[in-house]
């Protein structure tokens, strides 16, 4: 069975960096092509923050440009997501996604980062 855990949410205070993990189990992480990170606020939209590609191609929304950097090392079988530069209204819940070749998709449950000003 495919599985996606996300990890290293927290509380942490305005300016401040935390990484988040997703790590994948039952399948290798090559599994996937592009993975992303999303994000939602509370009382708002899940939306998608960052992507990377099989080949280590990133895209970022707007909102993160500059700050955040998602990476994978397919070796461990884990997509990281550094955030630096953190702010108040990145507070929220990020979730990880796999999506296969065959266009299905896998999700994590979620880990909450929580920026204090």
């Amino acid at each position: 069975q495919v599985q996606l855990v996300e990890s290293g949410g927290g509380l942490v205070q305005a300016g401040g960096s935390l990484r988040l993990s997703c790590t994948a189990s039952g399948r290798s992480l090559q599994f996937f092509n592009a993975m992303d990170w999303y994000f939602q606020a509370p009382g708002k939209q899940r939306e998608l923050v960052a992507t990377v590609s099989s080949g280590g191609s990133t895209t970022y929304a707007d909102s993160v440009k500059g700050r955040f950097t998602v990476s994978r090392d397919n070796a461990k079988n884990v997509m990281y997501l550094q955030m630096n530069s953190l702010k108040p209204e990145d507070t929220g819940v990020y979730s990880c996604r796999g999506n296969t070749p065959w266009r299905t998709f896998y999700w994590g449950r979620g880990t909450q980062v929580t920026v204090s000003s």
